[in-house]
């Protein structure tokens, strides 16, 4: 079987990565890589919320959804952010196609737990692995779109990381690379800030306690660990501005910083 990685990615971040990384994409493929992203796009389903005057609010850092709500969801994150990825893909000599997770049943979802407090939002049941595999045969790489498909064909704003671990667990697939705007998680060491080249999911929570992972940063380190379900065994956080580190991630190793289950 082919190697194959999933890759999580915000909208913002990723429309912001120079066009060397996408180069790296394409070798990558070319090398007969399997490359499968799944994307979210947070910031711009707030700013096209604010410009059409719809109030949403965050309950436990999901979005509290309603019908108005999930309209500006899907039209963001499957319609022009997913576009926009694929476009710079294409640019840049390799092959995607966009799918969200309704096309094909490609992601089945259950309300959450909570869905009494914020809406329509759904966890993952079942991810179409097939379609996935099926289009990367064909030499694409899959853009995939966070809303999934619920019973009676209700659509579904879902959790991005949840989304991607999903994917990456029912691919198969044991290692996650999730690409952000920081090289990794930092610690100070005399005076001086280095990344932790791996750290355990219960070594983040009590650094998050101690206050050594604060502010902006802790939404993103607890994101990557939503990312650990399954199959999928490591989490690794890289900046996508750092030269080569698509390849470094999946085949070399000792880049970022890579979070593990214990």
């Amino acid at each position: 079987m082919a190697q194959r990685f999933v890759m999580k990615c915000g909208g913002s971040t990723l429309a912001a990565l120079p066009n060397s990384f996408f180069d790296e994409l394409r070798e990558l493929q070319q090398a007969g890589i399997r490359p499968v992203i799944v994307h979210g796009g947070g910031p711009a389903i707030s700013e096209t919320l604010n410009k059409l005057g719809i109030e949403s609010e965050f309950v436990n850092g999901l979005r509290k959804t309603d019908e108005a709500v999930l309209d500006v969801v899907e039209m963001v994150l499957a319609g022009r952010i997913n576009k926009e990825i694929v476009r710079k893909i294409q640019s840049n000599g390799a092959q995607a196609l966009g799918l969200s997770g309704v096309d094909g049943q490609l992601i089945q979802v259950q309300p959450v737990a909570n869905a009494h407090e914020v809406g329509l939002v759904g966890d993952v049941t079942e991810v179409n692995a097939e379609l996935i595999e099926g289009v990367m045969e064909l030499g694409y790489i899959p853009v995939i779109a966070p809303v999934g498909i619920g019973a009676g064909a209700q659509r579904y704003n879902i959790n991005a990381d949840t989304a991607a671990g999903a994917v990456a667990s029912r691919l198969g697939v044991e290692q996650m690379i999730v690409v952000t705007d920081v090289p990794g998680i930092m610690k100070t060491v005399n005076g001086e800030k280095q990344v932790l080249p791996s750290v355990t999911v219960q070594q983040i929570e009590e650094m998050i306690a101690s206050g050594e992972i604060y502010g902006g940063m802790i939404p993103k380190v607890r994101a990557a660990v939503q990312c650990i379900q399954g199959q999928v065994r490591e989490v690794v956080i890289v900046s996508g501005e750092q030269p080569g580190v698509l390849t470094k991630a999946v085949r070399e190793g000792g880049v970022g910083t890579t979070i593990v289950r214990g």
